[in-house]
């Protein structure tokens, strides 16, 4: 049985004539091949959703809210499923304990552990289309589980993955750009870039695809690729192996995120241990912390420590660190949170020089003062003042030729 799954987010499914311009799209593959179809919740319902328990209450039971959360795809795959019958396409919505997806026990960030791929078979010999709520899933306990905020990508990758499919997300940009268009005009459609490209350049800022969902596909070599729902007849961006990317460049993309913060912490006594002590209470705490700096004092005793988080952490992460003062021993905290984080992407730097100096020049010669560097085989991330932002994004592209 051929199969495709195709993917279709908030604004694909945000209005009446948005469902019905994409519903057009699954009747055009439905004539080719067998479609499973994993639908978001219609755009903003999910914030909608989130306000409306926050209203009843600012820490809602995680069962009762995973519940209300999770209802706004159902209604987007209802609704599908009334066009697409309507059009003669024959068709069925599935909720996610039917199959059923089974996920981890936890609330508001599950994780995917299996789909029932011989159901969804037996369900699809005597139809055109299935459609499947993204987003969420069924823990053992019977429950309804939902993934995290972007869930639904990931729920697309492992419903194709389960069932040797390809999978093509529907969104509203055309592809993966080498930077946000919005920064800059001149920003170019990426027609092929490798797993790992991809998931560096989403777990940086770009917004395209969910983190999690690219690296879901990396690890089970399914075939994934972004298009337009309002182009569909243009190919967009395909996400594959490195060995398939024909053309290495060596930068790929160019991702931001201006939501970080950084904590400082001075004088800390140099000696082992003391690390743990400050990030252990932090991943307690459920605070993921990203790019690390120590500095050394001459006399090698003391470090001025820094590390960046999640701006929506920072309040969290000051009380923990604080309470911990006397074990650490730290003579002054400092915080910031007007600061930026830019990502260089490339896997054409394992094999080529350069990447860094030309990041540096291109900073210095604008005046932008770089606060942190970390570095990996293929990425190159530096801090800065937030108030730069769109200069460095522009000015990076323009020197690593990302326009041509």
């Amino acid at each position: 049985m051929k199969i495709k799954v195709l993917k279709f987010g908030g604004t694909s499914v945000g209005s009446v004539e948005a469902i019905k311009r994409s519903a057009n799209i699954i009747c055009d593959w439905s004539k080719k091949s067998k479609v499973i179809v994993v639908l978001s919740a219609m755009s903003g319902e999910t914030d909608r959703l989130i306000n409306l328990t926050k209203s009843f209450s600012k820490s809602p039971n995680p069962v009762d809210f995973d519940n209300a959360i999770s209802t706004g795809e159902n209604l987007s795959c209802a609704l599908m499923s009334i066009y697409l019958n309507n059009q003669k396409t024959k068709s069925k919505f599935l909720h996610s304990w039917q199959i059923p997806i089974m996920t981890s026990s936890e609330h508001m960030k599950s994780r995917i552990l299996s789909i029932n791929k011989n159901f969804l078979l037996n369900e699809l010999e005597n139809l055109d289309v299935l459609i499947v709520p993204g987003f969420q899933g069924i823990n053992e306990r019977r429950e309804i589980t939902t993934l995290g905020r972007g869930g639904s990508d990931t729920s697309a990758v492992a419903v194709a993955a389960a069932m040797d499919a390809e999978c093509i997300i529907y969104t509203d940009v055309e592809g993966v750009f080498t930077t946000d268009p919005n920064i800059v005009p001149n920003a170019k459609k990426i027609n092929k870039i490798s797993y790992e490209e991809m998931l560096e350049l989403a777990s940086q800022g770009a917004k395209v695809l969910q983190t999690r969902s690219v690296e879901l596909a990396m690890r089970k070599n399914t075939k994934l690729s972004v298009r337009s729902s309002l182009k569909p007849k243009k190919i967009g961006t395909i996400i594959t192996d490195e060995e398939s990317v024909l053309e290495k460049n060596t930068v790929s993309g160019i991702a931001y995120t201006k939501d970080e913060a950084k904590i400082t912490l001075s004088r800390v006594l140099d000696k082992p241990g003391v690390s743990s002590k400050i990030f252990g209470p932090l991943s307690k705490g459920n605070i993921n912390v990203d790019m690390i700096l120590q500095n050394i004092s001459q006399d090698g005793k003391f470090a001025n420590l820094s590390f960046t988080l999640p701006r929506a952490d920072l309040e969290k992460a000051l009380k923990i660190i604080k309470k911990e003062k006397s074990k650490i021993g730290y003579k002054k905290i400092i915080s910031s949170n007007n600061i930026s984080k830019i990502s260089v992407v490339g896997v054409g730097m394992r094999s080529h020089a350069g990447v860094a100096q030309t990041l540096f020049d291109t900073l210095g010669k604008n005046k932008i003062n770089i606060q942190v560097i970390t570095t990996s085989e293929i990425k190159i991330s530096i801090l800065i003042d937030e108030e730069h932002t769109d200069l460095a994004v522009k000015k990076l592209h323009q020197a690593f030729k990302l326009h041509k």
